[in-house]
């Protein structure tokens, strides 16, 4: 059973992180929505893109790695959410996309353009938290029956938990935004920022709140079984914990003890999602599909637990790093400076080298793992693939790139940026 299990608890921890990281990158988007004109609301603006340049794709790793192991581990159940809920997953990951791109052209456009891209980028920070927290509220109130694409296309997220669901996610997500945001212009000594995201820490906290409160109500109506869950047992003690640590989160952020409240909130986001999971064990699809029902055979879960554990020896140093940095305060304009770049740089000629090197060696690499059958040619493959990224590395030169002081690419051409030299 614990073979079983331990994938579901991977997945509610991918949410958790999901839920605390990307959601406060939506929820950036709902306050730049609602910064207003004028040079202030320039500054919130850039305030939000900043503080999110750093991590905004990462984050998304946790969405992947939740996708991933449900599809490994439980498929069935995979199959049924998919295919049921195909038009709200459909749409979040078009406002995912929507929003990277809304996001990456923000510096390369005039100030018309601009206002467009803001607007683009914004709405679609409230359309996917919003869709995956219908899908979320879609399996808690059961409405997605095991079997491929036999629950109902619109009725099956279109109900009163997750209307709920969604408009939690929103508004959750604008509170973390808030207080990470205060934070951020605390460390950067922005008092007028700081009391503009620590007035909207404070509204979104008692709109989350309140509708936490009152969403219990509709949860009993639409689903009472995963009301009994919320309001007794185990289920009981993290709806308390979220409740508390709301508060303390609220008077933190009241007093201005960002760092402290930081920590309080995401507490309070993280037991929701923990008491969801709680309520609805040991079902994954309620009151039909078990987890033992509908998770792999062992061989295949030993192997995903084994990949697991190789992967994260890579990914949480990095994250770790990266997260460090980025609290720290290593990425703020004021703190950079141009990066020494050691034994001097590279030349375009070896740049160049470099770089046929890579594509020749990648073009090897797939043929091998493609059309060659025996064994040792695919390990070969691995091989060459790994050259050809270390030498597609070595011919961009990102040493080289980031001592390059940086050019404004407002209002020129593609053909001038294809034209630039290396």
């Amino acid at each position: 059973m614990v073979l079983q299990t331990l994938p579901a608890a991977v997945v509610v921890i991918g949410l958790i992180l999901y839920t605390l990281l990307a959601g406060a990158d939506f929820g950036a988007g709902v306050w730049q929505l609602s910064a207003g004109g004028g040079a202030h609301g320039r500054r919130i603006r850039d305030h939000c893109h900043h503080a999110n340049a750093p991590v905004w794709e990462a984050n998304h790793v946790w969405l992947i790695l939740v996708i991933t192991v449900l599809w490994t581990a439980y498929p069935t159940v995979f199959g049924a959410v998919f295919s049921t809920l195909a038009i709200p997953i459909f749409l979040a990951a078009l406002g995912i996309i929507l929003r990277g791109m809304s996001y990456a052209l923000q510096n390369a456009a005039n100030a018309r353009q601009r206002r467009y891209i803001d607007v683009s980028f914004a709405a679609a920070s409230i359309m996917t938290p919003y869709m995956l927290g219908s899908v979320i509220g879609a399996i808690a109130s059961g409405h997605v029956p095991p079997g491929n694409a036999l629950g109902a296309e619109v009725a099956s997220w279109t109900g009163g938990t997750s209307i709920l669901a969604g408009f939690l996610a929103v508004v959750t997500g604008a509170f973390l935004a808030a207080v990470f945001l205060a934070a951020d212009a605390h460390r950067l000594r922005e008092p007028d920022l700081v009391e503009s995201f620590r007035s909207r820490a404070l509204l979104a906290g008692l709109v989350a709140g309140g509708l936490a409160v009152g969403g219990l109500f509709v949860v009993r109506a639409d689903s009472p079984r995963l009301f009994d869950g919320l309001t007794s047992g185990w289920g009981l003690v993290p709806v308390v914990v979220s409740g508390v640590a709301g508060l303390v989160a609220m008077g933190l952020v009241v007093v201005r003890r960002f760092t402290a409240a930081r920590i309080a909130a995401a507490l309070a986001v993280a037991a929701v999602i923990v008491g969801w999971a709680v309520a609805q064990r040991p079902y994954l699809l309620p009151t039909t599909v078990t987890i033992e029902d509908a998770a792999a055979n062992d061989t295949t879960l030993i192997a995903l637990i084994v990949s697991l554990a190789v992967g994260a020896v890579v990914l949480f140093p990095s994250l770790a790093l990266l997260f460090r940095l980025t609290l720290t305060g290593s990425f703020d304009p004021t703190t950079q400076g141009p990066p020494a770049v050691p034994g001097g740089t590279v030349s375009r000629e070896r740049r160049k080298h470099a770089a046929q090197t890579a594509i020749g060696f990648l073009i090897t690499g797939v043929v091998l793992l493609t059309i060659a059958e025996p064994t040792v040619a695919h390990i070969f493959g691995l091989i060459f693939l790994l050259i050809a990224m270390l030498a597609g590395f070595r011919a961009v030169g990102p040493t080289e790139l980031a001592a390059r002081p940086a050019e404004p690419v407002a209002g020129r051409s593609l053909r001038d940026l294809l034209r630039r030299p290396w």
